[in-house]
């Protein structure tokens, strides 16, 4: 009796770059294990420059490799997590909605995106930690406020401990990547096959120029 073989997994039809910045602290690596690993690490260390993980969804029929940088949120490290703006499609800006600081900090980090991504990156501002709402610092009108200010920015809360809004954050930020990519582009990179089979990289590519136009913030 013939047994059939196990078809090899479809290899994925788009790869995706993600990176999640903000002060450190603000739960960037918790957000990104979540999601990735579904787990969460009460007490985790600090990335020291930059790190990443890779987990593959499935949107709009295509699946998708989704290479997750995780960056340090202290200054001394930004000359090296900034060569990591320009190759990402999408940019995860995290605050602690606990500490008023790391909420006073964002306007420098859209510096740092303004200086070095794409102008075509797509944008999504997070309050992370809901689940110390007692202890709540920053509102979520305040968070609307802010990104209200930056044309094409998203707003969401979330909770990496509690599992709240994390996969929605990710999932909502590479739906928003591939509907503003035009379906000619999409079907070009498709078709030149960039995905899975490329090692994932270990250093950044050279650090990109500055920016002419600046978004107003």
């Amino acid at each position: 009796q013939s047994r059939r073989r196990k078809q090899p997994p479809r290899p994925a039809d788009f790869k995706l770059q993600v990176i999640i910045i903000g002060s450190r602290g603000v739960g960037k690596t918790s957000l990104m294990e979540r999601f990735t690993d579904d787990t969460f690490c009460e007490a985790c260390k600090s990335t020291v420059g930059v790190d990443f993980k890779i987990k593959t969804v499935e949107l709009r029929g295509k699946k998708i490799r989704l290479q997750i940088w995780d960056t340090a949120g202290q200054e001394r490290f930004n000359s090296i997590t900034s060569a990591y703006y320009r190759s990402a499609k999408g940019i995860i800006l995290v605050y602690d909605i606990t500490k008023k600081e790391t909420f006073d900090d964002l306007p420098k980090w859209m510096k740092m995106i303004d200086k070095y991504a794409s102008e075509d990156a797509e944008l999504l501002l997070v309050g992370n930690k809901l689940d110390c709402e007692v202890d709540r610092e920053i509102t979520r009108q305040q968070g609307e406020k802010f990104a209200q200010q930056i044309t094409g920015m998203r707003f969401c809360e979330a909770s990496a401990k509690d599992n709240f809004n994390v996969d929605e954050i990710f999932l909502k930020l590479v739906d928003d990547i591939l509907k503003k990519m035009p379906l000619d582009v999409i079907r070009n990179e498709l078709s030149n096959s960039i995905l899975s089979l490329q090692p994932e990289p270990e250093i950044p590519p050279e650090l990109p120029p500055p920016r002419p136009h600046v978004r107003c913030c």
